[in-house]
């Protein structure tokens, strides 16, 4: 099949996300100027460089109650994030974290989950995820706004400290395949990371 972006394609549901997959999900953490937490995943998310390691997290969408979404606005105002790994067995927490809440719930409390201190900033971490990464705050680059005119936003992040749990090293490597990732494809589905495999790059 074929069709043009903006015109009608004669399925249950747009597309375009069932194709691009597997996307990793930024469970981003922040702290308001107020101290508050806030925690919400995003699946729009993706390392952009290695030396120095810079993720862009996709920010779609306002507020319920108008305005950025808590994550965009805590993190300009901040200047910092956290990003944590959404694993296996946190999917229904990574779930319950992205509910539209009020502005000022705490989704750690939403979700059960443990604020944990970071090192280098004042994003708490979620103490239950095995990855964490501590971001200081680069650039936000705006996108063309969605059809019902609500802010599309790419936010560029480095990333300052990473926290990994001991039981995913072995031989001086990250098996991943301990943390199962989660990540997200179309519709409602998401998979997770349970095997590997390798291919050396070409001479």
């Amino acid at each position: 099949m074929f069709y043009e972006v903006g015109q009608p394609h004669g399925l249950r549901h747009d597309p375009f996300k069932a194709l691009v997959v597997p996307r990793p999900i930024a469970w981003v953490s922040t702290v308001s100027p107020e101290g508050g937490h806030n925690l919400a995943p995003y699946s729009f998310f993706n390392a952009m460089s290695f030396d120095p390691p810079v993720l862009a997290i996709g920010i779609n969408g306002a507020h319920v109650e108008g305005g950025p979404k808590d994550s965009l606005r805590n993190i300009e105002q901040m200047g910092e994030f956290v990003c944590n790994l959404a694993t296996w067995d946190l999917r229904e927490q990574m779930n319950r974290s992205s509910a539209s809440a009020p502005r000022g719930t705490s989704e750690f409390e939403l979700a059960g989950l443990t604020p944990a201190p970071s090192r280098l900033v004042k994003a708490p971490r979620v103490k239950e995820s095995p990855v964490q990464l501590e971001c200081h705050y680069l650039d936000t680059v705006p996108l063309p706004p969605d059809r019902r005119g609500e802010p599309n936003a790419i936010v560029l992040g480095r990333v300052v400290a990473i926290h990994i749990d001991d039981s995913l090293l072995h031989d001086g490597l990250v098996d991943i395949t301990l943390a199962r990732p989660i990540a997200r494809l179309g519709y409602m589905d998401y998979t997770d990371v349970q095997s590997v495999f390798k291919l050396l790059r070409p001479e």
